[in-house]
């Protein structure tokens, strides 16, 4: 097959043909491991995907999350990943959640699902006080816990429009986390993910953002289960963690660095919640039962060939990263099409999803090569690139 690179021109693709089969764990994970998953479209429902709430596969969607929980992995549900802000609306996530705790509940693996809690469903205009933002972010709490999922609290763009300061973060997430039923995990997303949460804890220094969130933390570890960071700083990362009280778990969402920062250094380590995960989950799964088992080697043979599939998957600009994680679901038939909400397939362009494609098959991800191959060569002539 030939394939686009970045020059402009074509090279001929053979794939190696030695993907990894997903099975079920044959022992307990040691690490805490959250996949969170994107939304499948219905491309043929009557509506336009530019206007008003998304067309979702429904069966396709929670199919796509019985394959993560058969695995062994825990799913982070109704997050940026599931394009929060980007193409899904609160009503279409307050659905996605109900249905999604009800296969959970059903699903003979018993997974821990844990919920994207925000402020999206209020517009900007009318969060304009600290009282009208903590009313949202309650009522979002409500619903996640009243479905019976855990409570992320994710970072929103009200507090930085704002130009909130340390103490209105110290007061807002004091409120929250007294407020909640059960221990949350915090959610600090990076600029690269998200422009509007530049400055998020209060300042751009990510060292003095630091400091404000652990002091959020120290002040009530008990209701806290822990702290997502994506940043994409493994040093950042490596020094937080240290700085963590015992039993509040640093949730890594490097999605550069997450195979080190899981392994650990011997003395701390990073647990997880990421969007490659959903991605890789064949790798993921086996990798974590490797580690369980304290067979590094396999571990790293496992996660390594997948760290440059997440580079290219998460290559600037960084939030079009969920139309490689759509991609990939399409070319190992968990999806039956390429679309997503809001037209967010047309984010990325035909050269990275070759490349993607690529490393996909040495990471051995791709599940069903007829099908991958059938499929890649659709988009291949959707685009022009002649097959000769």
């Amino acid at each position: 097959m030939l394939l686009p690179q970045p020059d402009g021109t074509l090279a001929r693709y053979r794939q190696t043909g030695d993907p990894l089969i997903p099975r079920a764990p044959r022992r307990a994970f040691t690490r805490t491991a959250f996949a969170a998953a994107h939304l499948v479209s219905d491309p043929l429902a009557d509506h336009t995907p530019w206007d008003g709430r998304p067309a979702i596969d429904w069966d396709a969607t929670l199919g796509l999350r019985r394959t993560l929980w058969d695995q062994g992995l825990h799913l982070a549900e109704a997050m940026d990943t599931a394009q929060r802000g980007m193409g899904v609306d609160w009503a279409t996530a307050r659905e996605l959640i109900a249905r999604t705790m009800a296969e959970a509940k059903a699903h003979p693996t018993g997974p821990r699902v844990a919920c994207g809690a925000g402020t999206d469903h209020v517009t900007p205009d009318r969060l304009n006080t600290e009282a009208a933002i903590l009313n949202a972010w309650r009522d979002q709490m409500e619903v996640v816990e009243a479905a019976g999922g855990q409570v992320i609290l994710m970072a929103t763009r009200a507090l930085p429009a704002l130009n909130a300061d340390r103490d209105t973060y110290v007061r807002v997430y004091g409120k929250l986390i007294e407020e909640a039923a059960a221990p949350v995990i915090l959610h600090w997303l990076g600029p690269m993910f998200d422009a509007a949460l530049a400055g998020y804890w209060g300042d751009r220094n990510v060292d003095v953002a630091s400091d404000t969130l652990l002091s959020i933390i120290a002040a009530n570890p008990a209701k806290i289960d822990g702290i997502k960071i994506s940043l994409l700083n493994r040093a950042h990362e490596e020094a937080f963690r240290k700085r963590l009280p015992a039993g509040v778990k640093l949730y890594t969402g490097d999605d550069f660095n997450y195979s080190d920062l899981i392994a650990g250094d011997g003395t701390h380590h990073s647990d997880a919640l990421l969007g490659i995960f959903a991605a890789i989950a064949p790798a993921a799964a086996q990798a974590l039962e490797a580690l369980a088992d304290g067979d590094r080697a396999t571990y790293d043979a496992l996660l390594a060939p997948t760290v440059p599939l997440s580079h290219e998957i998460f290559c600037a600009p960084t939030q079009f990263y969920k139309a490689g994680i759509a991609f990939l679901s399409w070319l190992n038939g968990t999806q039956p099409n390429f679309t997503m909400p809001g037209g967010f397939q047309a984010s990325r362009g035909i050269v990275h999803y070759a490349e993607v494609f690529r490393l996909a098959d040495r990471a051995r991800l791709l599940g069903r090569p007829d099908l991958a191959e059938t499929r890649m060569r659709a988009l291949l002539a959707l685009h022009g690139v002649d097959q000769g």
